[in-house]
């Protein structure tokens, strides 16, 4: 399998394509660079539009050349920088807002198919019995052999109601099939909450929304009520793609025990570029506080956060933030990897860029950019192994990534997650498997954690040295000082 070449949910669109974390700019534009403007590319460029006007087969609009030549040169840069139409730009509002209509599938792109990398939970496409690891050949008997996972993304989305037919091929199964899902308006429910087990309780943020900690709040409130003297706490990360940057930090400040604790600093050409983000409310409410009055308990509960190759940005913030104040035990496989932030820039009533303008560290200055939060015990998604990583596509996977720091250029792009045997082996070992529940009485991962807080053994990861099976243990509030910054902090 080649290298995944762009990464998205049909419905979400740009906005979460590869859980990217927003920070929301007054600012139409900056200053221009004050570098001299390369003359020669731009008579290029009016050359190569006037050729197209007149000798093109067809008559072009000038919309359309104009917005296709803004859209290649921002998607050129790397694979979260994108322009928004006014179409994309509605429907990224729509995503943040935690709602879309779509079918309900993760997608990737690689070697001009479309896989499937996941069904979200509940979807018509879950429900139609679209899985893990599927390609789609046709859409509304379109061929989608090198149709971009955007385009695709837009041929899935429509009115409520509607229907689109997908030719489905499934690894180890002759023929393709077809199946006719309608769309619905998906509702992403961003926090699920529940007592696993008398004096256990696990919290699941499936994605960084606009009502995340609203949704937090309230959840654990109605589990601390249950049971006031709970005596371990999972906060489930899996597969969360990220989101908003005020709902990681809230998240993060939730169960820290001190507002004035670094979550994440950013660095970045721009001054404004270089900050430090707080636990204090100015840093994730712009009017009131969403955590007022949570349970006391959540500052010091023994906790351990689930994460996965699918946990990316907002989720990576979270993850590092208290593995970095020992406030928490990471359990998992290596995350995503995706740490770098993107600004919006709105350029018209609605229009906007979305543009990488710095890189993500967390409170201890580690890069998470295209290396990701590595786990402090590692655990693989279930006793046969971890499946679904052979699937799996990494920021550092994607072309045209942003470096990390430390990583070799020669070398970019050639991590893959699995070679096409360990592929194959998944695909088949997953044929007939129902969909994980997070959260569920199978969840293998879920059960190690509880294991942990009960001092019982916990399987770890085949091929895990015997020096790395005890992990450290989870120490509420250590001080960490966060790396030298250009800019203020600003609050």
């Amino acid at each position: 399998m080649g290298k995944a070449k762009q990464f998205g949910f049909i419905g979400l669109g740009m906005a979460l394509g590869v859980a990217a974390s927003f920070q929301f700019s007054a600012h139409a534009q900056k200053a221009a660079a004050t570098a001299p403007l390369p003359l020669d590319e731009l008579r290029q460029l009016a050359d190569v539009y006037g050729l197209i006007k007149t000798d093109y087969v067809e008559p072009v609009e000038d919309k359309k050349l104009l917005s296709e030549a803004i859209g290649g040169m921002v998607a050129s840069l790397d694979p979260h920088s994108t322009y928004l139409d006014a179409k994309a730009f509605r429907d990224m509002r729509e995503a943040v807002q935690g709602k879309f209509v779509g079918v309900g599938v993760e997608i990737s792109n690689e070697d001009g198919a479309i896989k499937v990398v996941s069904p979200i939970e509940d979807t018509p496409a879950y429900k139609a019995g679209i899985k893990a690891g599927d390609l789609i050949t046709r859409i509304d008997n379109v061929p989608v052999r090198n149709m971009s996972a955007d385009e695709a993304i837009k041929r899935m989305r429509g009115k409520v109601g509607s229907k689109v037919t997908l030719t489905i091929a499934r690894p180890g199964e002759d023929k393709p099939w077809v199946v006719p899902v309608a769309r619905e308006q998906i509702n992403v429910q961003s926090v699920k909450a529940k007592m696993v087990e008398p004096g256990y309780a696990w919290v699941r943020v499936s994605q960084f929304q606009e009502n995340t900690l609203e949704e937090l709040a309230k959840k654990t409130k109605a589990l601390y009520a249950e049971q006031p003297d709970i005596k371990g706490l999972v906060l489930d990360l899996r597969n969360d793609p990220g989101g908003l940057l005020p709902g990681a930090i809230g998240v993060s400040a939730a169960f820290l025990p001190k507002p004035d604790q670094v979550i994440v600093t950013t660095k970045g050409q721009l001054p404004d570029s270089n900050q430090a983000f707080y636990g204090r409310r100015e840093f994730y409410a712009q009017r009131g506080d969403p955590l007022a009055g949570l349970p006391a308990g959540l500052k010091t509960v023994p906790m351990v956060v689930l994460v996965n190759g699918g946990s990316a940005s907002a989720s990576e913030i979270v993850a590092g933030a208290l593995q970095d104040y020992q406030r928490a035990i990471v359990m998992g496989s290596r995350t995503f990897g995706k740490g770098s932030v993107q600004t919006l820039r709105q350029l018209s009533a609605d229009t906007a860029i979305k543009l990488t303008t710095a890189r993500y560290y967390t409170p201890k200055g580690r890069p998470i950019q295209a290396t990701g939060v590595t786990p402090d015990m590692r655990v693989d998604e279930s006793a046969e192994g971890d499946l679904l990583n052979a699937l799996r596509v990494r920021e550092s996977d994607l072309q045209r990534h942003l470096m990390g720091e430390g990583e070799k250029k020669e070398a970019a792009g050639k991590e893959v997650t699995a070679n096409l045997a360990q592929q194959q082996r998944a695909l088949a070992l997953l044929k007939d498997r129902k969909p994980l529940e997070f959260g569920g009485k199978d969840d293998f991962q879920l059960a190690q954690a509880l294991n942990h807080f009960k001092g019982l053994p916990v399987q770890l990861a085949k091929g895990v040295p015997e020096e790395q099976k005890v992990a450290p243990k989870a120490l509420p509030g250590a001080e960490h000082k966060p790396p030298e910054l250009n800019a203020a902090p600003k609050k």
